[in-house]
C-alpha cells in the first residue's frame, strides 16, 4: 500500500511538472489515461490515484465523457495557503529566493496551551524548534514547532535533523507522518519576540497560523505556530463546492 501511494506520489510531481513547464504546458485538457500511462509506462490504476489528487488539489478537473482539464488559472497561483508545502518550498514557488535564519531548538516543557493541542499532560516533555525563513534577504515567515519527546523511537537521534523540516525529524525518528492539519487563520498583533524575528515594530499586523498536525490515527502529533510579514507573500486559498 505504501508503495502504491510514493508511486502515485510520484507520478503526481512529474505530471505537475509537466503542466507547468514540460509537454502539457499548453494544454487545455490531458490525453485519455491509457495513452498517459503508457507513456509513463505505469499502471493505470497509479494513473488514477495521481490523477484523482491533482484534481482534488484543483489543478485538473475531471468529467465523464468530457475528458481532463487543466485548469491554468489555478497552475498560475504562486503560493497556496491550502496545501502543505515546506516554506523553502513556498517561498521559491513565489519567485523568491528562500534561505532559513535564526534556527534553535530545545527541550522544555508543555505550557497549558501546547499541553491542550498535543493532548499531554501540562509541564510534559517536548521539543520546541524556532525557525525564520527568509524571501530575498528580507525576513517572511517565523514559525515555532513543538512536539512531544515521548514521540521518540530512540534517544540515538542526530540533532542537526531537527534544523531541517519538522516532518524529516518525526518520520526519520517517530515513525511518524503528519497526515492532515487544522490550522486556524487570523490577523495579530506582533508580539515582541515575533517583531524581533520579522524586523517590524511590535504590533505590527501579521497573519498568524495556529496549526495542529495529526497522524492517519487522528492523534495530535505537531503544533505550529507560524506567523507571516505583510506583503512578504500573497496567500490564496482554494475554495470548491462539495
Amino acid at each position: 500500500m505504501e508503495q502504491n501511494t510514493s508511486l502515485a506520489s510520484r507520478i503526481r510531481k512529474e505530471l505537475l511538472q509537466e503542466l507547468v513547464s514540460g509537454i502539457y504546458q499548453e494544454a487545455t485538457r490531458l490525453p485519455p489515461e491509457v495513452e498517459i500511462a503508457a507513456r509513463l509506462g505505469v499502471s493505470r490504476t497509479a494513473l488514477r490515484d495521481a490523477l484523482a489528487t491533482l484534481e482534488q488539489e484543483g489543478f485538473i478537473s475531471r468529467r465523464k465523457g468530457v475528458g481532463t482539464i487543466v485548469n491554468r488559472h489555478v497552475l498560475a497561483v504562486k503560493t497556496r495557503m491550502d496545501l502543505e508545502e515546506e516554506f523553502l518550498s513556498m517561498v521559491e514557488s513565489a519567485g523568491k529566493k528562500a534561505a532559513q535564519d535564526n534556527c534553535t531548538y530545545r527541550e522544555t516543557t508543555a505550557s497549558p496551551q501546547e499541553a491542550a493541542c498535543l493532548k499531554l499532560p501540562e509541564g510534559a516533555p517536548i521539543f520546541e524548534i524556532s525557525r525564520l525563513i527568509t524571501a530575498d534577504g528580507e525576513p517572511a515567515i517565523y514559525c515555532v514547532d513543538t512536539f512531544s519527546k515521548d514521540l521518540l523511537l530512540t534517544e540515538d537521534y542526530d540533532p542537526q535533523v531537527l534544523y531541517r523540516p519538522v516532518f524529516e525529524f518525526l518520520e526519520t525518528y517517530c515513525g511518524i507522518e503528519v497526515y492532515m492539519d487544522l490550522t486556524e487563520v487570523r490577523a495579530v498583533e506582533a508580539s515582541p519576540e515575533a517583531a524581533r524575528q520579522l524586523q517590524v515594530p511590535v504590533g505590527s499586523p501579521l497573519l498568524h497560523m495556529d496549526e495542529t498536525g495529526y497522524d492517519f490515527w487522528g492523534r495530535p502529533v505537531l503544533h505550529s505556530m507560524e506567523y507571516y510579514r505583510d506583503r512578504a507573500l500573497r496567500h490564496t486559498v482554494l475554495r470548491k463546492k462539495i
